[in-house]
C-alpha cells in the first residue's frame, strides 16, 4: 500500500511529464484499481504489455525523483512547518 502512496506522490509532481498513454495507464491501475486483465480488454493489447508499460512509468518517475527530488523537497518541508497550518496552506498553494 506504501508503494501505492509513493508513486502516487511522484505522479502528482512529474505527471506532465509522461505520454499520454503512460498517464492513462498509470491512473488505471494506481488510481482507478484495475487490474492488468481489465486494463488489456480495455486498450486491446496484452496483460504484458501493460505490465511492461507500468514498469517503465515507474522507473520515470523514480528517475526524476532521483534527479529532481521534488517530493522530497516538498515533505521536508511540510515537516518543517507542519505546525504552521497557514504556512504550510500557503506553500501547498505556491508549489500546487
Amino acid at each position: 500500500m506504501e508503494e501505492f502512496v509513493y508513486y502516487n506522490n511522484l505522479y502528482d509532481y512529474y505527471k506532465e511529464l509522461l505520454t499520454d498513454k503512460q498517464r492513462d495507464y498509470f491512473e488505471d491501475y494506481y488510481q482507478n484499481n484495475l487490474t492488468l486483465s481489465e486494463m488489456a480488454d480495455n486498450y486491446l493489447v496484452s496483460r504484458n504489455a501493460i505490465h511492461k508499460q507500468l514498469k517503465e512509468t515507474v522507473k520515470i518517475l523514480e528517475n526524476y525523483e532521483t534527479k529532481l527530488k521534488l517530493c522530497d523537497k516538498m515533505n521536508k518541508i511540510v515537516d518543517l512547518v507542519k505546525d504552521d497550518e497557514k504556512l504550510l496552506n500557503e506553500i501547498e498553494r505556491i508549489i500546487g
